[in-house]
Formats: C-alpha cells, sequence, structure tokens
C-alpha cells in the first residue's frame, strides 16, 4: 500500500484551476491542465512513494514482481501490465472529435503501423498500442458531451428547422433512409467535404442557429448553441458539424456514461473521473490541431443510434456505489461518507487497485502495508497481495474513487 505521485498532462482544451485546486497546487496553472494520469501506461506512468523515501516506477514495479502487485488472475490474462488507466479530465474547451478501435481494430492498427516503420512516439501515429480503449466517465462537476449518433428522425426534424437551403439535400436523403446507413453517408459526406465547401455551408448554418435561439420555444436550442461553441473554439472545422447529428448529453456530478468502441463522441466542458482499458488509442475527425485521419476514424466508426444510457450507478454497499459496464479490463467504484458518518468499511479484492480521493481524506489500514492518509487529490496503490483494506473517513463529506479490473 504505497501513495502515488501522478503525471499532468497539459493538454490546450484543459482548465487552468480545476486539476491544481484538486492537487492543492497554485490558482491558476501557469499552462491549461488537461488531464491527471493515474495508472502504468508506458507513456505517463504513476510512481510509488514507498516508506523509505525512495520511488519506483508503477511499470517497472509490475514487471519486477508482477504476481505481489496484479496477482495470478491479472497476470494470466494481461501479463504484466495492468489492464486499467485511470485518469481525472478537466475540459475548459472541447476535445477532439474522436472514437476507439475494438480490440481487433487496435491490434491491426499497431501491427500496420509498426511494419509502415511509423515510430510509436509518432504524433501521426493512430495507434500507439495495440489495446482497444472502452471507457467510462463520470462527471465531477456538470459535464457537458456530445455522444452517440442521435435517432436520425429526429436529426431528420433538427435539420428541417434549422431552414437552411443548402441543408434540404441532406435532410432528404436521411429521410428516405432514416438508418446506421442513412447516417453513414450523411457523416461521410460531411466530414471529407472540401475546405471550399465547409466555407459556404458553415457559415448559413451558423445564422440558422443564431437565429434559432432569438426564436421562442426550446426545441433543439441546445444543439444550436454547441454548434456555435464549436465553430467559435474551432473556426472552419467541420467537425462543428458533427452537434447537428450527436446527441447532446449533460452529466450531474456522480452520473456517469460508458463509451464502447466506435462511439462518436467530444467532451465538451467539465470535470470527470474517466476509467478505461490501458490504451492512449484515439481516432480523430476533427475539433483538434493533433493529427486527424478521417478515413481510418470512418473505418472504425459505429453508426448505431438513439439516447445514451446515463448511470446514476447501483449501490452495493453502504457507502459504495458502482457503475455497471461490459469491460473485463476495468471496474469503477464511488464511495461516500456524508458529514457525521465515520463507519469504517473493508475492501476485499483479489486484484491490484487505485484508490483517487476527490473530497476530504481517509486513513488506509492493512495488515501487510500499515498506514496510509490520503487527502483530496492524493491517491494509493493496493497490490493484489494486500486483499484486506479498511478504510475510515475522515471529519466532513468525503469521496473516494475506486479502479481495479472488472473480472469480478
Amino acid at each position: 500500500m504505497e501513495l502515488l505521485r501522478n503525471a499532468v498532462r497539459p493538454y490546450a482544451w484543459g482548465s487552468r484551476t480545476a486539476i491544481a485546486e484538486l492537487l492543492g497546487n497554485p490558482v491558476p496553472a501557469p499552462h491549461p491542465q488537461a488531464e491527471l494520469w493515474l495508472g502504468a501506461h508506458p507513456a505517463d506512468s504513476s510512481v510509488l512513494l514507498h516508506a523509505d523515501g525512495s520511488q519506483t516506477s508503477l511499470v517497472a514495479a509490475l514487471r519486477t514482481d508482477p504476481a505481489r502487485h496484479l496477482g495470478t488472475c491479472c497476470v494470466g490474462r494481461w501479463g504484466d501490465r495492468l489492464p486499467f488507466l485511470l485518469k481525472v479530465l478537466a475540459a475548459e474547451e472541447p476535445l477532439s472529435l474522436q472514437a476507439h478501435p475494438s480490440a481487433q481494430q487496435a491490434a491491426e492498427g499497431f501491427a500496420r503501423e509498426d511494419a509502415m516503420g511509423i515510430p510509436r512516439d509518432a504524433s501521426e501515429r493512430n495507434y500507439t498500442d495495440a489495446s482497444h480503449k472502452p471507457e467510462l466517465i463520470c462527471a465531477l462537476t456538470e459535464l457537458h458531451a456530445l455522444a452517440g449518433f442521435r435517432h436520425p428522425r429526429r436529426t431528420v426534424e433538427l435539420l428541417g428547422v434549422l431552414d437552411v437551403p443548402q441543408l434540404e439535400p441532406y435532410r432528404v436523403g436521411l429521410a428516405a433512409e432514416p438508418n446506421a446507413h442513412g447516417l453513414r453517408t450523411l457523416f461521410t459526406t460531411w466530414i471529407t467535404m472540401p475546405e471550399r465547401a465547409v466555407k459556404a455551408l458553415l457559415p448559413q448554418i451558423l445564422d440558422a442557429c443564431v437565429a434559432r435561439l432569438r426564436r421562442n420555444g426550446s426545441d433543439f436550442r441546445d444543439e444550436c448553441r454547441v454548434v456555435l461553441e464549436l465553430a467559435g473554439t474551432y473556426p472552419g472545422d467541420v467537425g462543428a458539424l458533427a452537434a447537428l447529428l450527436l446527441n447532446y448529453v449533460v452529466l450531474r456530478s456522480g452520473e456517469a456514461l460508458y463509451l464502447p468502441a466506435g462511439n462518436l463522441h467530444s467532451y465538451l466542458r467539465g470535470t470527470a473521473v474517466e476509467i478505461s482499458a490501458n490504451s492512449d488509442n484515439v481516432l480523430r475527425g476533427g475539433l483538434t490541431a493533433k493529427h486527424i485521419d478521417v478515413p481510418e476514424l470512418l473505418r472504425v466508426l459505429d453508426f448505431s443510434y438513439g439516447e445514451v444510457s446515463v448511470q446514476a450507478g447501483q449501490r452495493i454497499g453502504p457507502h459504495e456505489t458502482a457503475y455497471d459496464t461490459p469491460a473485463e479490463e476495468f471496474q469503477l467504484t464511488r464511495l461516500e461518507w456524508a458529514p457525521g458518518e465515520s463507519d469504517p468499511i473493508c475492501l476485499r479484492s483479489p486484484f491490484p487497485q487505485i484508490l483517487l480521493c476527490t473530497q476530504g481524506s481517509v486513513e488506509l489500514w492493512s495488515p501487510e502495508g500499515g498506514r496510509v492518509t490520503v487527502r483530496r487529490g492524493g491517491s494509493v496503490w493496493l497490490a493484489a497481495a494486500e486483499p484486506d483494506v479498511t478504510v475510515c473517513p475522515g471529519s466532513g463529506p468525503v469521496q473516494v474513487f475506486r479502479a481495479l479490473p472488472g473480472l469480478g
């Protein structure tokens, strides 16, 4: 049982306040802080802080003693690799329009780019590892996102409401084929549109969105706002049109959304805890200065449609709420104590775990690891060899996220 030091990723869309406040650092930060990584990804591994003052990369520790840290079940399934990656995500501006590959697509893409001689750290690389990246995101603050394709019939309504003559052929086409194939045809047409055509179409849509917001009535107002927000942040980017096709979702604190392979999405703003398979494979189609590969994105996209399933979690104990996913690589639960509650709980698991404290403080005790105090912004590594850990909350409201493999 050892405290962790974790890496902060300074992407341009990040917040100068959210992660700095969580970690107790000066606010505002000198540059945007987008993600806090907790885990053993080779690109930015967490570091174990030993009681004697020494430090070890978590990646190195897993390679040195996988049986102790990961347990026989994890080693048998994933070798000396931690199967999940936990993050705090803090978005001040919209993230790229993106999707993640399936396991087969990732393995094939990784091998293909290796065979092409593309360096694994090259900016133009799509597949930095051979793993898929299903993910679950749980809001800490209100989180706004685009996720998954809206029902085509609702999109036909939206295109009609905007009343843009240049959109009429697309509206008619989708109305004639209101299914996944129709969505594929429309999205492919838009995302591959020549720059000259985008410059002609986008201003007409923006004017229509402004006009819609000036009228009374609430239908599609959120979608119009998002189109304007995306176009304002990324002028001339055809990715802004995705807001006309995707579900607009607002997660309240504690609510979560599972995103499987192929789900087209963009987080717009807010702070959240994200857990995924231990991968950084991202296929981007716009809304970013990073590498974009539209043909590869189209190859991995899932054009199924419908409302997304927002989950509040299910109580599995007096202070623990779990979020349901089909992923083998990860499970996320949330531990909470209200002011005045002080009863400890015992966490039993044969798997490795990471605990992240997002509010208040907790004291952890185990026969193997002794006692460790974790305060807001702090995190701790629990090896599989420490199957029983007692968690005692501090005073005031306490919130801790628990990450572990989803095999149980």
